[in-house]
């Protein structure tokens, strides 16, 4: 009987650490989560993406212009609205690796090079993974849309981007 009640004991015990644990890491993300800087208060601007097919397609973007906010990305965000994304951008050519940390919705990772070209689209990225999403080189930028949006506009390696939100020496208007 009382090797009984030393196993339930035990077992409550372990319970109570689990719940624990469990309402610790809630928490934890919860404060993460209010942590976070709103959108609303991200940069905004336009960006044109001209496939080489010529057709052009025009987004509204939030711009990570920040270590804080390049940090933050679109964690926590459950929708985006048509022809929107993230724009991260960097003040040199350099090997950006991303991951999908607390992003709960798919995404399309298109890595940008100085010139405003499309180096590498990571295509439909799974939600909450921690696999690293990389370009195979050096790139200047990182724009995020709405999984599978580059596949349904036809965008490809190689079509090129244009916005301001791109740095000095990236073209700014589609020819």
């Amino acid at each position: 009987m009382i090797r009984l009640l030393q196993a339930k004991t035990r077992a409550l015990a372990c319970m109570t650490a689990l719940a624990l644990i469990g309402a610790l890491v809630a928490g934890r993300a919860q404060s993460q989560q209010a942590a976070l800087e709103p959108l609303s208060a991200f940069p905004k601007a336009m960006l044109a993406i001209r496939t080489q097919g010529g057709n052009v397609h025009n987004f509204s973007i939030w711009i990570a212009d920040r270590l804080e906010r390049q940090e933050q990305g679109l964690m926590f965000v459950r929708k985006l609205e048509d022809h929107s994304g993230m724009l991260f951008v960097y003040p040199r050519d350099q090997h950006i690796a991303m991951w999908m940390k607390n992003t709960v919705m798919s995404l399309d990772m298109l890595f940008i090079r100085a010139d405003g070209t499309i180096a590498h689209i990571a295509a439909n990225t799974t939600p909450q993974s921690l696999d690293i999403i990389e370009a195979p080189g050096t790139v200047r930028a990182v724009l995020e849309l709405d999984g599978g949006t580059a596949a349904r506009l036809g965008i490809h390696n190689g079509d090129r981007i244009f916005s301001d939100a791109l740095s000095p020496h990236v073209v700014k208007t589609p020819h």
